[in-house]
């Protein structure tokens, strides 16, 4: 028999076995998601160097026709493709500020193998960063998996997802107009994490309709909306890989994505609701570590000197 306080604790958590199963699912998504950065970064920097002109303003349509000649790169998106739908299928279970953040686990698993393909060592600066990504994001999921709360998305709700990411694509939009050449690697791996937290979110939002009995053209416009930012967010990843290095791809993705889409989840969706404030306070000071962390990242990632 459990103590009495430990059977009250257990009696708080939101998180049901059912919902839980979303946790290793979301955990395998993120192995895909580490390999098939690897392979993509790989096929990108052999088109960079074969058809490249040496410019940083984003890859032509030339150089993305050649990419599909690229085994590696071919097998990366492939198995970028596996680590989608087994996040959509997490988010089909759990919370999305519960399983969105695990990615996490692709920063460490990219680093290392970066690392090693680059017969570059990880000096304490990057350790040190990555640690404070994992570490940030673990405690988030913590709190969260134990009071995050999932209920039927209404179409305000859906609305304000929206118009907020009509909001961003127009902010990026005229920011790559007026910016193309002068932007570096940070920018196409914020505008990806960005971009992708919000096809996370739509997954969640189109996934919860449906089962709820809400598909209608609302739900419909979710999924071009969807779509179209899943398509964005692929260019400036591809971007990105051609000129920064995998592991801060990652890093920004693993971070940056699950912000957006936590910030969303919390304050439009209402997952946090239960949370208390000690505990929210907590949450918030993790992931401010683990956006310190992947900026460090940028800073001191192996590439950055060599």
């Amino acid at each position: 028999m459990l103590p009495p306080e430990l059977t009250d604790f257990t009696e708080q958590i939101t998180l049901t076995p059912y919902q839980a199963i979303g946790i290793p699912i979301a955990l395998v998504g993120a192995v895909f998601l580490s390999l098939g950065a690897q392979l993509q970064h790989r096929g990108v920097a052999r088109v960079e160097e074969s058809h490249g002109d040496g410019r940083k303003d984003g890859l032509s349509l030339t150089q993305l026709l050649h990419l599909l000649a690229r085994p590696s790169w071919v097998l990366g998106t492939l198995m970028l493709g596996l680590a989608i739908v087994f996040q959509l299928v997490s988010l089909g279970f759990a919370p999305l500020i519960v399983v969105q953040p695990l990615g996490v686990v692709a920063l460490v698993i990219t680093a290392v193998l970066n690392a090693r393909v680059s017969r570059i060592r990880l000096e304490p600066p990057a350790i040190r960063a990555i640690a404070m990504c994992v570490g940030g994001v673990g405690v988030f999921v913590a709190i969260a998996a134990v009071y995050a709360i999932e209920q039927e998305i209404t179409e305000r709700q859906l609305l304000t997802v929206l118009g907020i990411l009509g909001l961003a694509l127009a902010a990026f939009g005229v920011a790559f107009a007026l910016a193309r050449r002068s932007v570096g690697a940070m920018f196409y791996v914020i505008g990806a994490g960005v971009l992708f937290g919000f096809v996370a979110t739509l997954a969640k939002v189109v996934i919860n309709r449906i089962l709820n009995g809400n598909f209608e053209w609302l739900t419909v416009l979710a999924i071009v909306a969807l779509l179209a930012s899943a398509a964005l967010g692929s260019y400036f990843v591809q971007t990105a890989y051609s000129v920064g290095s995998p592991d801060l791809v990652i890093a920004g993705l693993t971070v940056v994505d699950p912000l957006v889409a936590v910030l969303i989840g919390v304050i439009v969706l209402g997952e946090a609701a239960l949370i208390p404030p000690a505990f929210a306070v907590v949450a918030v000071l993790a992931g401010t570590v683990a956006v310190v962390g992947v900026l460090q990242l940028a800073k001191h990632h192996p590439q950055t000197h060599h």
